[in-house]
């Protein structure tokens, strides 16, 4: 899980918008976007330990032939966007939020789209 809470906050003061939406997208299967909370690293370890406890790789009955059906079904579960509020510039999350990119059949070369309204 990568915390991309900078980079969006940096996109949208350069699209100077003052009141609006953001929404960050993940155009990828076995990726997702998803808020959470940024001020204990050990919050993403727990999401990503659960998730793996949920969904082993090698677990039996899957038929998808490349052995990545886990991250399939993961990215399903995270989803692929998030929307988000702007007021005065800036997102609003909560004191403890941030947006992060989870990465769950990688390390691969991905994209994360915005799409900011105002």
């Amino acid at each position: 899980m990568v915390d991309i809470t900078s980079e969006v906050s940096v996109a949208i003061a350069q699209c100077g918008i003052d009141t609006g939406t953001v929404i960050v997208f993940c155009p990828h299967t076995t990726a997702g976007i998803t808020i959470n909370e940024n001020a204990d690293p050990d919050v993403t370890h727990d999401i990503l330990l659960t998730l793996d406890e949920l969904l082993p790789q090698l677990r039996k009955g899957y038929q998808h032939a490349e052995g990545n059906s886990d991250a399939h079904v993961k990215s399903s579960l995270v989803g692929a966007s998030e929307t988000i509020f702007i007021r005065n510039g800036r997102m609003q999350l909560g004191t403890w939020q941030g947006v992060y990119f989870c990465e769950f059949d990688g390390p691969r070369s991905r994209q994360v789209h915005l799409h900011i309204n105002g």
